[in-house]
């Protein structure tokens, strides 16, 4: 970022010009000196009263709309016909299917609902041995609560939300294992909302991976990095670690570039914030040498008074910032910081300014005779902060509020 603190090389002797273009009020109860107490007031809004109004909706849309409402209601599978379904699954009846579970618990279902809910499990039982009319398959690892409530939303598309809770993770799997992208995305639902913590998340991560589930992997990956520093403490990844160390190289590549990008970002902000500072000091230096403000100004005009409030938001710190200028006793390039920074404005100032014979600012036209013997390198400096306040003031749009801390 260029900065506006560097010396100045201009000498003390132009002091008396700027002590002689201002009629400074000194306020009973003011202290000249007091420059830590520089405020910056919001900026007044624009008026809306010139925006029209929109036009009336056509009639045409609305009624499209409510036909679109009434078809989408009349594709709705009512109550009854899911409690039906329920009921088959839960009765059994006529069932040629037999689900044997990892405690060899048996739940029996049907052939031909299994089969158009997921054809890769009706693959599986059209290849499994026939007993008495009934054909056997095996789901192992997975509790029976897990098959049941699996086997339920392949028939009726319904669940309950309570072991969807629990099951969660199982019923990933199985919905990834058997295509049955409905429950995935049900799956992934409840893992998104507030199922995920930091102890957890790791196992999660490669779950989602081996499932083929980017959405819940994203958001995986999206709190490791808001959270890097607790979940690289948990015991799943240190496990992690160990069993796959391609991921945590990711994912600490990951959480390092992101950390970088944040850095960065706060810096452009930041930088940006000196900037409109810069341009609004600007403002106020300009408004006070021209017109004059509260108890301070030109000696050709007439004081407004400190009851009258200022419009422009710099201007109360800058005023407190001349005050001080005028009486100081150090007023040096490199003495008194305060004085330093009021050097630094009045030269910004010059080089902004394109009529220096008729500018009512002090010293203008003297800071552009003397940019003829800067070096090059400190003229570079200037240009490109001169450059970056005058991106930062187009970059200002009609609702803008700023509070200005650079005089402070």
């Amino acid at each position: 970022m260029a900065s506006p603190y560097f010396d100045s090389p201009w000498s003390a002797s132009a002091d008396d010009s700027f002590g002689g273009s201002f009629n400074i009020h000194i306020e009973e109860g003011h202290s000249a000196y007091n420059l830590d107490s520089l405020e910056i007031t919001a900026s007044p809004a624009c008026n809306d009263r010139d925006i029209p109004k929109p036009p009336p909706l056509p009639s045409k849309v609305h009624a499209k709309t409510n036909s679109s409402v009434r078809i989408a209601e009349c594709c709705r599978v009512p109550k009854e016909t899911r409690n039906t379904w329920d009921k088959l699954f839960e009765a059994g009846y006529g069932a040629d299917v037999y689900i044997i579970t990892e405690d060899e618990a048996i739940i029996p279902a049907h052939f031909s609902i299994l089969r158009a809910a997921s054809p890769i499990l009706g693959d599986f039982l059209q290849q499994s041995k026939v007993k008495n009319g009934i054909r056997y398959i095996k789901i192992p690892g997975v509790p029976y609560e897990a098959v049941c409530s699996f086997v339920r939303f392949l028939y009726s598309s319904c669940y309950e939300e309570d072991e969807m809770k629990k099951f969660a993770l199982h019923l990933l799997v199985l919905s990834h294992c058997y295509s049955v992208p409905s429950l995935k995305r049900v799956c992934v639902n409840v893992l998104e909302q507030g199922w995920l913590t930091t102890e957890n998340v790791i196992d999660v991560l490669q779950l989602a991976r081996n499932c083929d589930s980017p959405r819940l992997s994203f958001i995986c990956v999206r709190m490791v990095v808001r959270d890097f520093k607790t979940i690289s403490s948990t015991e799943a990844w240190k496990a992690m670690k160990r069993a796959n160390p391609a991921l945590e190289q990711e994912l600490l590549e990951l959480a390092v570039e992101a950390d970088s990008r944040k850095q960065e970002r706060l810096k452009k902000i930041e930088e940006k914030k000196v900037y409109l500072q810069l341009h609004e000091a600007m403002e106020a230096l300009l408004h006070i040498c021209k017109d004059g403000c509260r108890t301070i100004g030109p000696r050709d005009k007439v004081l407004k008074g400190s009851q009258v409030p200022c419009s422009f938001p710099a201007c109360k710190g800058l005023e407190t910032l001349v005050r001080h200028f005028s009486n100081c006793k150090m007023r040096v390039p490199g003495g008194c910081v305060h004085c330093k920074r009021m050097w630094q404005l009045l030269e910004l100032h010059s080089r902004m300014c394109n009529d220096p014979d008729h500018c009512k600012v002090p010293l203008c036209r003297h800071f552009k005779e003397k940019m003829q013997q800067q070096s090059k390198k400190d003229d570079t400096k200037w240009k490109l902060l001169v450059s970056k306040v005058i991106a930062a003031k187009n970059t200002l749009g009609p609702f803008s509020s700023r509070w200005s801390t650079f005089l402070s």
